[in-house]
């Protein structure tokens, strides 16, 4: 006898099959449940969501025949009764006719994808480009340390052959009022003679002050002003002696001491940084 029957599994609750069973060679392991049948259940009038496949129409490739170790063969048709989840709301207007070809719509939808695309894109470039440059932002010099850079002096608070010390940067700055006799006898100084050979104008901007800083380029320490044998400075650790122009005459430093930038806004008044 001829029966119809429907495999037992999770979604046994939400389909139905129709099939023609045939008495096997090998009896079933796995008892299904057997319901009797004459009809096909198929509905030609039914709209189907996958045109490509149904379209619409009952199967054309016939039945298929199934056999196994563990039941009885079994000749199945189609299950029609299968409630397909409707997707309308999420696809595009314009595919959402069956008998409609796609390609008609293919440039409007391609215009949508090209614009979302360019659209995010220039918005991840902008991101970008806000991260990079906050990032070399953070590594830029804080204000305060921006305001340590400088140092403004005024000239005539230093009396003419007198050196005085400022702090700058953590470092010692001497700035030193020459005579018109220590300009002279700097400028007569024959290079050839020198360690470290550098002309006196080639040190400083204007002859009647001398900016440097107060470190011993021997080993770091700060120089007495003047002091020593050329009357300039004197560094009293290991016996170095610079002249007015701060140029190493003696001792074992091998360096003059070095010369900041700086430059004059007005007559009374040096910026150094």
């Amino acid at each position: 006898m001829m029966s119809l029957a429907a495999r037992s599994g999770a979604f046994s609750p939400y389909m139905q099959a129709t099939a023609f069973a045939v008495p096997g060679p090998l009896k079933s392991l796995i008892p299904g449940v057997v319901v009797k049948g004459e009809t096909v259940l198929l509905d030609p009038k039914k709209q189907f969501l996958c045109r490509e496949s149904l379209n619409g129409q009952s199967p054309k490739t016939g039945p298929a025949v199934t056999v196994s170790l563990n039941a009885g063969a079994g000749v199945r048709f189609a299950h029609t009764d299968v409630r397909i989840p409707d997707f309308s709301d999420y696809r595009r207007q314009d595919v959402q006719d069956p008998n409609k070809s796609s390609q008609e719509s293919g440039d409007a939808r391609k215009t949508f994808s090209y614009l979302v695309t360019g659209a995010s894109t220039v918005m991840g470039v902008y991101a970008a480009k806000t991260v990079v440059t906050q990032f070399v932002s953070s590594m830029s010099a804080s204000a305060d340390v921006l305001a340590m850079s400088k140092i403004e002096i005024k000239l005539t608070d230093i009396p003419e052959g007198n050196n005085m010390t400022f702090k700058w940067r953590g470092k010692p700055l001497f700035v030193r009022h020459r005579t018109e006799k220590e300009i002279a006898t700097e400028a007569a100084v024959n290079i050839a003679e020198l360690r470290d050979p550098e002309h006196d104008k080639d040190r400083v901007k204007n002859p009647s002050w001398v900016i440097v800083l107060g470190v011993c380029t021997h080993l770091g320490c700060v120089p007495i002003a003047n002091a020593g044998e050329f009357g300039g400075y004197y560094c009293p650790c290991h016996g170095s002696h610079y002249d007015a122009s701060g140029r190493i005459r003696k001792g074992p430093a091998p360096l003059n001491l070095e010369v900041p930038y700086y430059e004059f806004p007005d007559e009374n008044t040096v910026i150094v940084g």
